[in-house]
């Protein structure tokens, strides 16, 4: 029987990169990378999302670039906002609620990764895809504020037929 008759669904995530969001986008630099380069590099990709962890929720994602790999921080921080999105070296991911964390952190989500009150309370599962699109100070209150109201929705395509009996 089968579970769903898409293969894997890709959600787009909004992400404010950079300024109090991301405050680890210029340490990149010891990459030879500008923070417009990690942004680039980072966002408009497709990454995989490996399991779910750490908290419900936190996509493990693969498919990061080498040139973004960045080790987790030695002292970690007590705590990170909900829908930070960071490196871990060779992963990217996303804080869905706050918690301490010692990756390097590059942007935020305005999009609740859980809510409860949504059909699937957690936005993708393993196997699925993540697209980080970037946005500005602006269009992030912009969007916090509809998803507040009920009147925002995360663009999500499905892909393929699943496989079944």
């Amino acid at each position: 029987m089968k579970d769903r008759e898409y293969a894997y669904k890709v959600v787009k995530i909004p992400v404010c990169y950079g300024g109090e969001f991301g405050p680890d986008l210029a340490r990149f630099k010891e990459n030879g990378l500008t923070p417009e380069d990690v942004i680039s590099m980072h966002s408009n990709k497709e990454y995989l999302v490996y399991m779910l962890g750490f908290m419900p929720g936190f996509p493990f994602l693969g498919g990061l670039s080498d040139k973004l790999f960045k080790a987790r921080l030695d002292s970690p921080r007590t705590k990170i906002q909900a829908g930070t999105v960071g490196i871990g070296g060779r992963q990217t991911g996303i804080y869905p609620f706050d918690s301490p964390g010692g990756w390097n952190l590059l942007g935020r989500t305005p999009v609740p990764l859980y809510d409860s009150s949504r059909d699937n309370a957690i936005l993708y599962e393993a196997g699925d895809r993540i697209i980080f699109t970037p946005i500005n100070e602006r269009e992030y209150y912009r969007i916090k504020e509809a998803y507040d109201k009920g009147e925002y929705t995360v663009e999500t395509e499905y892909r393929g037929e699943a496989d079944g009996a």
